[in-house]
């Protein structure tokens, strides 16, 4: 699988059981994206790893347990701990309108209305209502972060094909 065209989806914390079962923690948001038969790679950070099929995933506490086919033990099973669990884009449904996949996001310019380029996103992380986009310049003397909220209040468009996203934020107090 390629780095471009594929997204880290969950990594493996854990094992259950004697069978081979894994506890996922889940970046996705629906556990629809584990569905038995897509192919996955899991691997670490600087590996090749190894493809599997999902034969099985159902939600346990706050993820996932997972059945790969080949992944029948104990052993095998923890072999796979810590590995990140990556799928290629094709297997995933195309995002509905105004939503992207957070792959995508990474990168990004970001130009505000005011103060024009701010940065661009480093991170994305979820909360209750929106998720939140770290934005980073280390363009300046000293690095700085600004979060900015992923509602159509402060974030007025996203081009992918540009690298842009345009934001109005709030005005600061002095």
């Amino acid at each position: 699988m390629d780095k471009n065209t594929s997204f880290t989806i969950g990594k493996v914390t854990g094992v259950h059981g004697l069978a081979g079962n894994l506890k996922v923690w889940s970046y996705a948001e629906s556990i629809e994206t584990f569905s038995p038969g897509r192919i996955v790679l899991l691997k670490f950070e600087n590996e090749q790893g190894d493809t599997y099929t999902i034969t099985r995933s159902i939600p346990h506490k706050k993820g996932i347990l997972l059945t790969l086919k080949g992944v029948d033990n104990r052993n095998k099973s923890e072999a796979l701990v810590g590995k990140e669990i990556l799928i290629n884009r094709d297997q995933l449904p195309q995002p509905e309108e105004d939503t992207w996949f957070w792959e995508d996001l990474y990168g990004l310019e970001v130009i505000d209305s005011k103060k024009g380029f701010i940065g661009k996103i480093t991170h994305i992380f979820p909360t209750g209502a929106h998720d939140i986009l770290v934005v980073t310049n280390d363009d300046t003397t000293q690095e700085s972060e600004i979060l900015v909220p992923m509602h159509r209040k402060f974030v007025e468009s996203v081009d992918i094909d540009q690298r842009i996203v345009k934001v109005t934020l709030p005005e600061e107090d002095e």
